[in-house]
């Protein structure tokens, strides 16, 4: 049977707007210091199946008052051109804080933040391949899921934005009283300078690669000169219908 040239042309765009394999991941999380309840997140990312894994395309992220229920803080991330290293979009708008990191150039990104003081930084900062930013790390560690299950380190350089430079930074397998989890991982800094300087962030992972734990400091401020260190605690609402770990 002959399709008339609309339908056809109808069902052409159809299949072009939808991506293939399109899938979406939900999780939330709790923040607590010393018992409280600072904060909740709520994270919903839409990707694709590659290969039999996720592969994130984008990533919203939204901060909720736990009492009221009203958001007081947002990021927005885009995998686009890796994984391990999002175009971010943070937004605080209690402190005038915003900030946002983009790829300009194939090495090189880009870095303007406001400050909570009102002032904008901008910082131009080259890069190779080890670098990893932001909510990059969760596929980092997926990345080298066997590895680490394996006893194996990995080094890699971590963006720090508001100093607008990355440092060295290592991830290994961990233990922790306070994560109770299938995988527990650290990263913590190689130089021993900024070892005095900055505690590790302990992580914890379930047996499907969903972060169940983040353990340490968190881009959520407490005041306009420090933020929260907390532990958050992950609950898994939708997983997607392919593998997270490779």
């Amino acid at each position: 049977m002959k399709l008339a040239g609309s339908t056809f042309l109808t069902l052409l765009l159809t299949a072009a707007a939808s991506p293939v394999s399109g899938q979406v991941f939900e999780f939330s999380g709790t923040a607590k210091q010393d018992g409280k309840v600072l904060y909740q997140e709520d994270h919903q990312i839409e990707g694709t199946c590659s290969e039999g894994v996720f592969d994130p395309v984008d990533h919203q992220v939204s901060y909720r008052n736990p009492e009221s229920g009203d958001a007081f803080a947002s990021k927005s991330l885009s995998y686009n051109n890796s994984a391990f290293r999002p175009r971010v979009e943070f937004r605080q708008p209690a402190f005038g804080e915003a900030l946002t990191i983009t790829y300009p150039q194939e090495q090189a990104l880009s870095i303007a933040w406001q400050e909570p003081t009102g002032e904008t930084r901008e910082f131009t900062v080259p890069f190779d391949q080890q670098l990893v930013v932001d909510s990059g790390f969760d596929y980092f560690v997926r990345a080298n899921w066997e590895r680490i299950r394996q006893g194996e380190s990995v080094e890699f350089r971590f963006l720090a934005p508001t100093r607008g430079e990355h440092y060295g930074f290592v991830l290994e397998p961990a233990t922790s009283v306070k994560v109770d989890a299938d995988l527990t991982v650290q990263i913590r800094p190689t130089s021993l300078l900024l070892r005095v300087l900055v505690d590790p962030i302990v992580l914890g992972y379930n047996s499907d690669g969903a972060l169940t734990d983040y353990l340490g400091l968190t881009n959520i401020r407490q005041d306009a000169e420090s933020n929260h260190i907390a532990h958050i605690r992950y609950q898994v609402a939708r997983l997607p219908d392919c593998e997270l770990t490779r």
